[in-house]
């Protein structure tokens, strides 16, 4: 069985590794987090939302993912 390749990125601050090729939603819903309810900066660069699936995680990317509570 093939090993399978990762890069390894920061997140919040934390490093951790994660399959190549994953995209910014894959990684969010990863972490346990739903996509439509994030806010990401990728490399100090706020990333769309729209685009969070085409946008893919590459090796050494610093991410920050906000997410955002409902409440009243």
């Amino acid at each position: 069985m093939a090993e399978i390749e990762t890069v390894s990125i920061r997140v919040n601050g934390q490093h951790r590794r994660v399959p190549k090729g994953i995209s910014i939603a894959d990684l969010a819903l990863e972490l346990g987090l739903e996509p439509s309810r994030v806010a990401v900066e990728k490399n100090l660069e706020i990333v769309p939302r729209s685009t969070l699936g085409q946008v893919i995680v590459e090796d050494g990317d610093d991410f920050e993912i906000v997410t955002f509570v409902g409440g009243g």
